[in-house]
């Protein structure tokens, strides 16, 4: 029998459906959004920077390929969690800027980095 006094336990069963085109879980919503390997550690970027260029998330995340960089960055607008900004003039210059959006996945990625450094000595899997 499922534990019914748990932290989601006032999680309606309606919202627990199984994934679809659509995510319709808040938790499932929270996936699509950071879906990726590489997602939460480009949202932790900008959650340290607030703003930032393509080259500097470059330098900062040196083992993404700029294909997998434009895809996150293309992933993370369309989700609201950042914008594109272009400047006008020659050479074009674009930043990204986190959104008020982006702000509240702070607890997420905090969370996330939490448990990670209370289980970083132990190894994967441990």
């Amino acid at each position: 029998m499922a534990d019914r006094d748990g932290p989601l336990a006032d999680c309606p069963d309606s919202a627990l459906v199984p994934p679809g085109p659509e995510p319709r879980c808040p938790v499932d919503i929270t996936l699509a959004a950071l879906s990726g390997r590489w997602t939460p550690l480009v949202l932790r970027e900008f959650l340290r920077r607030g703003r930032a260029t393509y080259s500097e998330l470059s330098a900062a995340l040196p083992a993404l390929s700029d294909k997998v960089l434009s895809d996150r960055l293309a992933q993370l607008t369309a989700a609201g969690v950042v914008e594109r900004h272009r400047t006008p003039g020659w050479p074009p210059r674009v930043h990204y800027l986190l959104t008020s959006r982006g702000r509240e996945l702070e607890p997420v990625v905090r969370g996330m980095w939490e448990w990670g450094a209370a289980r970083g000595d132990a190894g994967p899997g441990r």
